[in-house]
């Protein structure tokens, strides 16, 4: 594997999605949309928002998951900590909660009125110690990051400061090209 920096295949902050933790999830949306749709249409879009603090630090990440689990609060709190698949958690269970709890019953224009005008800060997730690279790495230690953390972006910091987002998928199309070019000779 030819020796990259994780610059090269980064987004620059200035080109990805950002807004204020305290920006609206309809804020959030908007600056995905934009984000998406002025980006190069011969790589992956954007699949979250990053999350800036009143001095403009990064402080967390809104995924589009995020945004969805966004439109039932009251489920995702109660379910957040759950990871169901781990616990063999089947199809009926879940209709069974669905149906118990009373949750997602309302109609899709409904949820999305109440959800729009919360704040971002309610719903985003903080990086973990692990989500953070330096801007000096290697693609290999990206990829183990990506690997061993189960991650879909990491944030590239150079002096402390976050300068850039590098996605798996950006990851994925270098690992393709390069695969390509290998098998071409």
């Amino acid at each position: 594997m030819a020796t990259y920096t994780i610059t090269e295949l980064m987004i620059p902050l200035a080109d990805y999605a950002l807004v204020s933790v305290d920006a609206t999830l309809s804020d959030a949306l908007e600056a995905l949309e934009q984000a998406r749709c002025k980006y190069d249409v011969h790589r992956y879009r954007h699949r979250a928002v990053l999350v800036r603090d009143d001095d403009g630090l990064i402080v967390g990440k809104l995924s589009i998951l995020d945004l969805i689990r966004a439109l039932e609060p009251d489920y995702s709190e109660h379910m957040a900590d759950l990871n169901l698949d781990r616990f063999g958690i089947d199809d009926d269970y879940l209709a069974e909660t669905l149906k118990t709890d009373d949750y997602w019953n309302q109609p899709l224009d409904k949820l999305c009125r109440a959800a729009a005008p919360q704040t971002v800060g309610r719903f985003m997730s903080q990086p973990t110690e692990c989500e953070y690279i330096r801007s000096s790495a290697t693609l290999q230690e990206a990829i183990c990051r990506f690997v061993v953390g189960s991650h879909q972006s990491l944030l590239v910091m150079k002096d402390k400061v976050v300068v850039g987002v590098l996605r798996m998928s950006d990851v994925f199309s270098e690992i393709c090209r390069t695969m390509r070019e290998v098998e071409a000779g």
